[in-house]
C-alpha cells in the first residue's frame, strides 16, 4: 500500500526549470482565494478531500459545466477548461449554480442529472431554426432551440452497432482492437515493441462500445481521428467538429460499417416481407423517426438501381458481401442482399443519422 515517507521529499522552484539549479523550497498548498485544505498531511488524499468541500465553488459547476456540454453542445460557460477571470461569463448562471448545487447534495450521482437534464424542457426542445431565432438568438445562447450538432466519433460508431445489433454489451475487460487499415503502426513503434504490429481481434472484439478500443496514441485508429477524437497525448475538455470528404469515404468504405449496413440488411430481408415495412424498419433504426412517405418513394428507385446493378455483376455483389468477419445468411439472394445493403450505407450516412437534433 502507499504510505507517507518519514521525511517528505522537497519540492523547489527551479530556476529557468532547469532541474539542478534549485532556489527556494516550497510546500504543498492550493490557491489562497479557494478554500484552505482540510486538516491532516498535505498528501493526495487530503487534495481529493479538499475536492469535494462543500462550499468549494468550482469542481461541481466545472463537472455540471462539461455534462451540459455534452448534451448541448456548448457549455453554459462557453470556455469549459477556463473559469478564471479570463473565461466567458457563463450565460445562465443561476442555473449553472442550481445544477451544481443539485449534483453536489444528491450525492454526485452522475446518472440522475444527466436524466434530469435529459428530461428538462429545455433539452427536449425542437432544433428547427427559424429567421426570428437566428436573428434573436445566433449561437443558441440563450436555448431557444434543441441543440444540433454531429456526434463524436465514439457515438457514430456505436450508434451504427446499435442499431444493426452486432454491438457486444458486455461490460469491462481488457482493451479490444476493431478493424483498422493495416500497417498504421508500423513506423511510429520500436522495433521490440509489443504495438510494433496491428492485429485486429476477431469475434466479439470487433464490435465491443468504443470506450473499449485499444488506442495507440502516437498512431490513433483513423475512423476517431476523421471525426475529431483526440489523440490522447493530451487532456481535451471539448472537441473541434469539422465536416471533410474523408468522413463520408469512412462512413461508405470502413469494413465497421459496411458490416453494419450488411447486418441491418439481413434483419430487414429475414424480419419484413415487403419493400416499404423494410426501408421503414432500416431508416427508424438509424434515424430514430419514423420515414416518409415521399422518402420511401425515392429510396424504392434508389434501392431498384442497386439491383439492377448487382442483377447483372455477381461477382461485384459477392465482393461487397464479403468483407468483415460477419457472416450473412446464405439462403437469401445474393444481388438482393447486396442491394439492401448499399441502400443501409446511404442511409447511415445520412446528415441526420450522424447528427444529434
Amino acid at each position: 500500500i502507499m504510505q507517507e515517507r518519514e521525511t517528505p521529499r522537497g519540492a523547489y522552484v527551479l530556476d529557468r526549470g532547469q532541474y539542478d539549479l534549485r532556489k527556494e523550497k516550497v510546500e504543498p498548498g492550493v490557491p489562497a482565494f479557494l478554500p484552505t485544505l482540510p486538516e491532516g498531511p498535505r498528501n493526495r488524499l487530503t487534495f481529493a478531500k479538499w475536492l469535494f468541500l462543500p462550499d468549494h465553488p468550482l469542481t461541481s459547476r466545472v463537472t455540471v459545466n462539461r455534462f451540459w456540454q455534452q448534451l448541448f453542445g456548448t457549455g453554459l460557460c462557453k470556455t469549459t477548461g477556463d473559469f478564471g477571470s479570463q473565461s466567458e461569463f457563463p450565460s445562465h448562471p443561476k442555473l449553472l449554480d442550481h445544477l451544481s448545487y443539485k449534483f453536489m447534495s444528491e450525492g454526485w450521482n452522475i446518472k440522475k442529472l444527466m436524466k434530469y437534464m435529459l428530461m428538462s424542457a429545455s433539452y427536449r426542445q425542437g432544433s428547427f431554426v427559424s429567421d426570428e431565432k437566428i436573428s434573436i438568438d445566433p449561437y443558441n445562447r440563450l436555448i431557444s432551440r434543441g441543440p444540433r450538432f454531429r456526434l463524436d466519433a465514439e457515438m457514430i460508431r456505436d450508434n451504427a452497432l446499435k442499431a444493426s445489433g452486432l454491438m457486444v454489451n458486455k461490460i469491462g475487460g481488457p482493451s479490444v482492437k476493431p478493424y483498422q487499415p493495416p500497417g498504421i503502426w508500423n513506423s511510429v513503434a520500436y522495433s521490440g515493441s509489443n504495438t510494433r504490429h496491428f492485429k485486429a481481434d476477431k469475434g466479439d472484439g470487433l464490435y465491443r462500445r468504443s470506450l473499449y478500443t485499444f488506442m495507440k496514441r502516437t498512431a490513433p485508429a483513423p475512423m476517431m481521428s476523421n471525426f475529431d477524437a483526440p489523440n490522447r497525448e493530451t487532456c481535451s475538455v471539448s472537441r473541434e467538429r469539422t465536416n471533410t470528404p474523408l468522413q463520408a469515404l469512412q462512413l461508405m468504405n470502413d469494413t465497421q460499417y459496411l458490416e453494419a449496413a450488411r447486418a441491418l440488411a439481413t434483419k430487414s430481408l429475414t424480419d419484413y416481407n415487403s419493400t416499404e415495412k423494410r426501408i421503414a424498419f432500416i431508416f427508424q433504426s438509424l434515424s430514430s423517426r419514423e420515414v416518409e412517405k415521399n422518402e420511401i418513394k425515392l429510396m424504392q428507385r434508389v434501392l431498384e438501381q442497386h439491383h439492377n446493378h448487382y442483377k447483372n455483376n455477381e461477382t461485384a455483389a459477392k465482393d461487397l458481401l464479403s468483407h468483415g468477419e460477419f457472416k450473412h445468411d446464405e439462403k437469401l439472394n445474393t444481388a438482393e442482399l447486396a442491394a439492401w445493403t448499399m441502400l443501409s450505407s446511404q442511409i447511415l450516412n445520412l446528415d441526420e443519422v450522424i447528427t444529434k437534433e
